[in-house]
This record gives structure tokens, C-alpha cells and sequence, in this order.
């Protein structure tokens, strides 16, 4: 039977066992709507209660600080609309950064179609912002600062601290508060961070990045932050996202949260040894090029390459017949013939663009899933440059 590597996992992981042990069981045993009063409804609401603070604890924020969404795609929409929404009148003006996943981009985009203004800050070679730009935009009509914590394409990681430090600042010399949101969603499990010490008001994650499951996700809310709800009809989660609970998603979830906080000590260092093996057997190729930051800068999980004269689709495809599975970018864009708004931030061409592919690393990943698949893609590569199709 022909062995599969999975290394698209910052698109999506495959579900931790004991998370599927944990939805089977709500699905058949605690499967009462979470809002009745009788038992099984009770059993239900405890069920949510129990996965909010395993969460919280992994976070190191009060249970009333996290939020149950269907993804990070609503997360990121409640947080910048919602913001935009309940603070306008203190002023209309937003920013973010180019490289954003489009679930942040997109809700900038339509804000702006309303009226508000919204700057889109430029990173460097590596994808990576220089948070005086941070400072020198911000106006005295600034509500929300928008920054990914690490980019899903290349794995940038940004410094969020000292971004979420100047955006206090900031807030302070203009007598009033700035908020700051952060999509954490490739940062969980891979990047340590606090959202208390890093001076995060919103925060947003999705279940099915962490092996957890699909359709979950969390947007964290700092204590006292006012949003306005993108939908009515219901009293769930605090009146900000009605509709009835998730409850098999939010359970797994929380089993996914547990797992991550016993597990992320050793995980963490693991991926980076992966990351540096794959880099070292694939940079000596004259036809690969390695993107994004130096190591120190770098998400431990994702390797974002370029491989001249080979199309990224092609390479995929013929690594599929080896049983070898990643991706040519964000899995929301994936099928469309365009490159990457990521890579040509960072100063790409759109042939190179159009020739990148992305690898990600997960729990599961060992040693020789990275060392089989680094030379399947310098087979493939060579096979494909002496095609000359692209």
C-alpha cells in the first residue's frame, strides 16, 4: 500500500483521536440543545462550559473572555465589524496589513464601502511588518488595529508585542482606547503568546488548525470591549453570536485545547528540527528558492518555496502521485489561477507567485515523512523543469 504524507496542515489538520472520541460521545450521549431546561439540555450547556475553560486556561484569559463562533472566517468578520460598528462615533478609521488572510481583508474592503477608511500597511522581503509603520499610521480617528500573528502562506511570524505595546501607547496620548485584534489562527500550538501581556482585545482561532474539528472557532474578547452582532435572533454566547451551539465542535475544541496545553512544550521544538531538515534538503536546488524570514522570524510548521520554471499546480499534482500532499497557498484561494496577494507583497513577481508552493508541518509529521517527501519534490521538480511547460 502506497505510503501518504500529509504536509497541508495549515490548511487543515487531520482530528486528534481523542477529539473524535469526544464529539462521538456528544453526538450520541449529550446530545440535548444546550438552552433546555431539563437535564440533557443541562448536560449540554455544562459540556460548553467545561471546553470554554479548557480554552481559557490554554490562553491564560477568564472564561468570559472566549467566544464560540462557527471559524476564525466569523471570528475575524465580528471582531472588525463589530468594532467598526459600536465605536464609530469616536472615529472611522482602520488598519490592517496586505498579507491578511482574506477573511480580514475582505471585511476592511467592505467597511470601506461604507464609508470608513482603511490604511493596508506595506511588510518587507520576508513578510514581515515594521511596527514603526504601525505608529506613524494611526491617527487621531483610529479605532482598530488588525495584525495577523503569523501569516498562513509563508509563516512569518510578526511581533505582536511591541505592535500591541505601541497601540496602548498610541491610545493613551490620544485620550482614548485603540484596539487591537489579532488573527492567532497559524499562531496556536506553534508561536507562544498571551493576549493579556501582548495588550490583545480580540483574538481569533479556529478549531480544525489545531486538530481540532471543522466548523468552531473562537474569537476572544477582552473584558469591557463593546461589539455589535453580525446576526440576531438569539440569546447564545452573551447575545454576540446567536444560534444554537456547536455543542460536538465546541467539545472538540476543548479536547483539542487540552491536548495542545500538554503537548506544545515538546511539539514546538520538534517542528522546528522538521522545518530546519527540509530547508537544508531542499536549498541546494539551483531551482528552489526558500521564502519568507530567517529562522528566528519563522513560524516552526510552514515553508513557503519558489521553484523557477515549474508552475506550483503542476508540482502539486505530481507530488499527489506520490502520495505527497501540499498545497500552492491558502486553501481559501487554492483553485483559482492567481497569485498569491501575499507573495506579491513581499516583492514577487507573478511568475514567481504562480510558481510557489507551500508545505506545512503537524503533529503527526516525523522524520522520515520530511526526509521522503524532500526528495519526491527534488525528483518531481527536475522531472517538471525538463518538461518546459510552464
Amino acid at each position: 500500500m502506497r505510503r501518504e504524507i500529509y504536509l497541508d496542515n495549515a490548511a487543515t489538520t487531520r482530528p486528534h483521536p481523542a477529539v473524535v472520541e469526544a464529539m462521538q460521545e456528544v453526538l450520541t450521549q449529550a446530545y440535548g440543545n444546550p438552552s433546555s431546561l431539563h437535564r440533557m439540555g443541562v448536560e449540554a450547556e455544562r459540556r460548553i462550559e467545561e471546553a470554554r475553560a479548557d480554552i481559557a486556561a490554554l490562553l491564560g484569559v477568564n472564561p468570559r473572555e472566549i467566544l464560540f463562533t462557527s471559524g476564525a472566517t466569523e471570528a475575524n468578520n465580528l471582531a472588525i465589524r463589530g468594532i467598526a460598528y459600536a465605536y464609530q462615533r469616536r472615529g472611522r478609521h482602520l488598519m490592517t496589513t496586505q498579507i491578511e488572510h482574506s477573511s480580514v481583508l475582505e471585511p476592511c474592503r467592505r467597511l470601506q464601502e461604507e464609508g470608513f477608511q482603511v490604511t493596508f500597511l506595506p511588510v518587507d522581503r520576508h513578510g514581515i511588518l515594521d511596527p514603526a509603520s504601525v505608529a506613524d499610521a494611526i491617527r487621531p480617528e483610529t479605532i482598530l488595529v488588525s495584525i495577523m500573528a503569523v501569516n498562513n502562506e509563508v509563516g512569518s511570524v510578526q511581533p505582536i508585542e511591541e505592535i500591541g505595546k505601541i497601540v496602548q501607547e498610541a491610545g493613551k496620548k490620544l485620550g482614548r482606547k485603540i484596539f487591537f485584534h489579532v488573527d492567532a489562527v497559524q499562531a496556536l500550538g506553534k508561536v507562544p503568546f498571551s493576549p493579556h501581556q501582548a495588550g490583545i482585545d480580540l483574538l481569533s482561532l479556529s478549531g480544525h488548525k489545531i486538530a481540532g474539528p471543522k466548523g468552531v472557532g473562537v474569537l476572544f474578547v477582552r473584558e469591557g470591549v463593546q461589539l455589535v452582532p453580525l446576526l440576531s435572533g438569539g440569546e447564545q454566547e452573551r447575545g454576540l453570536r446567536p444560534g444554537t451551539e456547536n455543542v460536538p465542535g465546541i467539545v472538540g475544541m476543548g479536547a483539542a485545547a487540552r491536548i495542545l496545553a500538554e503537548t506544545q512544550g515538546t511539539a514546538i521544538p520538534r517542528l522546528h528540527i522538521l522545518r530546519a531538515r527540509l530547508i537544508a534538503a531542499l536549498s541546494g536546488h539551483p531551482r528552489i528558492q526558500i521564502n519568507g524570514p530567517p529562522v528566528e522570524q519563522a513560524a516552526p510548521h510552514i515553508l513557503s518555496i519558489t521553484v523557477k520554471g515549474v508552475l506550483g499546480e503542476h508540482l502539486v499534482h505530481r507530488l499527489e502521485l506520490d502520495g505527497i500532499y501540499v498545497s500552492t497557498g491558502s486553501a481559501c484561494h487554492s483553485r483559482r489561477a492567481e497569485p498569491s496577494h501575499v507573495l506579491l507583497a513581499m516583492g514577487l513577481s507573478k511568475e514567481e507567485a504562480l510558481s510557489t508552493i507551500r508545505i506545512s508541518l503537524g503533529y503527526e509529521t516525523t522524520e522520515g515523512d520530511v526526509e521522503v517527501a524532500a526528495q519526491a519534490i527534488l525528483q518531481a521538480v527536475d522531472e517538471l523543469a525538463s518538461l518546459k511547460i510552464l
